[in-house]
């Protein structure tokens, strides 16, 4: 009894799965189109392949997204990546875009009331990092506040930066599928990278918004950097 409940906690604590959690999960890709999808910021190329929606680099144009028509308030959103080593990417939830410059008012890490204006046609919002560009730091799954405050876990709300990267070596699969978990649920936000906990906070500037597939800018390189997503799912809760 007592090994079978240490690996029960152990299970538990890698994966959030609890028995009958597939049920309420909807498909937010049908693996042939991109209904359900429309693209903002930059120009990137975003196609279907072999059931995966593949998102490709072109010069001189900035960050891309390919983005849900329908906007998302509290939910588990799970799907795999797989990203080219010298590109950078990340997922976008609770995210937006308007076609008016919208004015956020936040607290700073030393409790100060800032501000920041989002320009009109700028993606904004959470972003799940991916960052196999990056791998010194390896911060993929960790929270990027995309268009407004930058780095929130590690960063603004939390998280140990040497901490975080030695776990994201460990934990990232270069060349391979990785399976990235996010849950929402009001200002709580937790995101799961192939099966163990990453980043873990409060915030509540966005309750509301779309979910995002974001190919980073690449300056003026010409030769083409994809990153493909696969098995995209969410389940809304109340």
């Amino acid at each position: 009894m007592g090994i079978a409940l240490v690996l029960t906690l152990i299970l538990a604590f890698r994966s959030p799965a609890v028995a009958g959690e597939d049920g309420g999960f909807v498909a937010l890709f049908d693996g042939k189109t991109l209904d359900g999808w429309e693209q903002h910021g930059g120009k990137a190329k975003y196609y279907v392949e072999d059931g995966a929606i593949v998102g490709q680099s072109v010069p001189n144009t900035p960050n891309s997204f390919l983005c849900t028509k329908k906007k998302f308030k509290n939910f588990i959103l799970e799907y795999e990546f797989l990203c080219d080593p010298q590109l950078n990417s990340g997922v976008q939830f609770r995210s937006n875009v308007y076609d008016k410059p919208v004015e956020y008012t936040y607290k700073t890490r030393n409790g100060k009331t800032a501000t920041k204006t989002v320009p009109a046609g700028r993606v904004h919002g959470y972003q799940a990092e991916i960052d196999p560009n990056k791998p010194d730091r390896m911060w993929t799954a960790g929270v990027y506040d995309e268009g407004r405050r930058g780095w929130l876990f590690p960063g603004l709300c939390g998280g140990d930066p040497k901490k975080f990267t030695e776990q994201g070596k460990r934990l990232f699969r270069p060349g391979a599928w990785n399976h990235v978990r996010v849950e929402c649920r009001g200002d709580h936000i937790r995101t799961w990278l192939n099966g163990e906990l990453r980043a873990d906070f409060h915030d509540d500037l966005t309750p509301e918004g779309f979910v995002g597939l974001q190919v980073h800018g690449v300056g003026g390189r010409k030769d083409p950097l994809r990153v493909r997503w696969r098995n995209l799912r969410i389940k809304e809760l109340d």
